[in-house]
């Protein structure tokens, strides 16, 4: 009996030894797996302070964002950037005189068209900062153009500016995450796409992006409160404007916040006078964007569904005062000057390392007086411009669907086929707007195409013998249609 109480008594010691080490050895356990933790946190944390602002994980799927994540020149001092983008597009209207109506990204129908050529890059020294792409090829030419304040004033603006793309200079503070002071020719942003291609997810932008600003000319401050948060200032000439409609500046701001690698918020905001020759008239515009990455297999290999991501924006501006004249502008009403537009759009990567994309997506827009509209080349500029008044009427609605394949991150090759509907009559028809019906869209004889007094168009008005200016018995109008139906076939390259 007493062998046996020693034998229980030497177990229960056994096992309270062998809870204790057990204890011990859980603590051990658990401590070494929190540290572990929290070096992993840490370095996670260091990581994401040590990465440049908005680029602390792959983003390359945003839409208006540069998916490449090495430039073939790079160096310290200097980092290039080259961009060759050519397409052919047609119209189910085949207008005589080849061109295209309503749009920044395209001009030349049933043509190849060399859009644009942009060459250049960011310098960078110390704390020193600048950014230079010159650009040429057609859209040198459509974007320039639709800008009223080039002409108040000498020294023609238009042909000063109009081949560079960015130009600016600045400073780099290292304050919070940083902090930018430039100033120059700049990229807005507003719409959410980019004005290189090569960014989007589609070739021609919705109206929301198509019939806002590209650029701005002036000051801006960036700053970086964290590497997911910038907040941009604005002191600018006025609304994708080379110079300044009134002597008010523009002035506006930007909020962009990415809070992780799935989501990406846009504000943009601006305020300023940009009806010319009316500083009363007030604009105000505010430009809202998501997007979301809601499907993330990037890591597998093989075909199949690697990415699916949308974008939506929602814009809402308008106009108020009085000009000279007594018109008035205001938000809504018979004087209605303002905007409201939307765009949705869906884009799937798929194939080995998502070679592929496939996006679908559209807009509608409602644009009374007219007044954020491309305004029609050609016979058809002087009629728009004198018909965009406080109430008139302008709505319409896009949709379309793009195939892209990029070999790799330094091309893309891209089919889209996009229809474009508006409720008054805005893209260029059968016979066009160079010369309108009768004429066969040239704007001089082809066969004396040298000759300056060969020209074939007829205005609406001439001077008679007399010196006065009355109407034109020849004159013929152009022609504009209501819808358009287009294929676009285009190919980018980035290096």
């Amino acid at each position: 009996m007493k062998k046996l109480l020693t034998l229980i008594l030497l177990l229960g010691s056994f096992c309270r030894v062998s809870a204790q080490i057990s204890a011990a050895t859980t603590a051990m356990f658990a401590k070494r797996d929190t540290v572990a933790e929290k070096a992993k946190a840490d370095s996670i944390k260091k990581a994401m302070d040590n990465a440049a602002p908005l680029a602390y994980a792959d983003f390359s799927w945003l839409n208006g964002n540069n998916r490449q994540s090495s430039k073939l020149l790079d160096n310290a001092y200097f980092t290039g950037d080259f961009t060759f983008d050519v397409n052919y597009t047609q119209s189910n209207n085949h207008p005589n005189d080849n061109l295209v109506t309503g749009s920044t990204a395209l001009a030349r129908n049933g043509e190849v068209d060399l859009s644009m050529i942009a060459i250049g890059g960011d310098f960078h020294y110390d704390h020193i900062r600048g950014r230079v792409m010159l650009q040429y090829g057609t859209r040198a030419t459509t974007v320039p153009r639709n800008d009223y304040s080039a002409y108040r004033g000498e020294y023609d603006l238009p042909t000063a500016y109009r081949y560079i793309s960015e130009g600016y200079a600045g400073y780099h503070f290292d304050a919070m995450h940083g902090i930018n002071v430039d100033m120059g020719i700049f990229m807005s942003y507003i719409g959410l796409m980019s004005y290189n291609n090569f960014e989007n997810w589609s070739y021609q932008p919705s109206y929301t992006s198509d019939n806002t600003p590209w650029f701005f000319n002036g000051i801006r401050v960036q700053m970086f409160p964290s590497v997911k948060t910038k907040l941009e200032f604005w002191f600018i000439n006025g609304w994708q404007s080379y110079g300044m409609f009134n002597k008010m500046p523009g002035l506006g701001f930007a909020f962009v916040n990415q809070p992780n690698q799935r989501t990406k918020i846009i504000s943009n905001n601006y305020f300023g006078t940009d009806v010319a020759g009316a500083p009363d008239v007030k604009r105000y515009h505010t430009d809202n964007s998501i997007e979301y990455l809601y499907l993330d297999r990037a890591n597998k290999t093989g075909p199949g569904i690697k990415r699916m991501a949308f974008s939506a924006t929602a814009d809402f501006g308008f106009q108020s005062g009085t000009a000279p004249g007594n018109v008035v502008y205001s938000a809504f009403g018979a004087n209605a000057s303002n905007f409201l537009s939307a765009m949705v759009y869906n884009r799937m990567w798929f194939g080995d390392q998502a070679k592929w994309g496939w996006t679908i997506g559209g807009g509608v827009m409602s644009n009374p007086s007219h007044y954020l509209s491309v305004v029609p080349p050609g016979l058809a500029t002087d009629s728009f411009i004198a018909g965009s008044t406080p109430g008139a009427k302008m709505a319409g609605w896009d949709a379309s669907t793009t195939l892209d394949y990029s070999p790799n991150q330094f091309m893309t090759l891209r089919l889209e086929f996009v229809h474009r509907f508006m409720n008054i009559p805005y893209f260029d028809g059968p016979n066009g707007v160079t010369t309108g019906p009768g004429g066969n869209g040239y704007q001089t004889n082809p066969q004396t195409s040298f000759n300056t007094n060969s020209y074939i168009p007829n205005p609406p008005t001439i001077v008679n013998a007399s010196g006065q200016t009355v109407a034109n018995p020849n004159f013929v109008p152009y022609d504009l249609v209501n819808s358009d139906s287009r294929v676009i076939v285009a190919l980018i390259a980035r290096f």
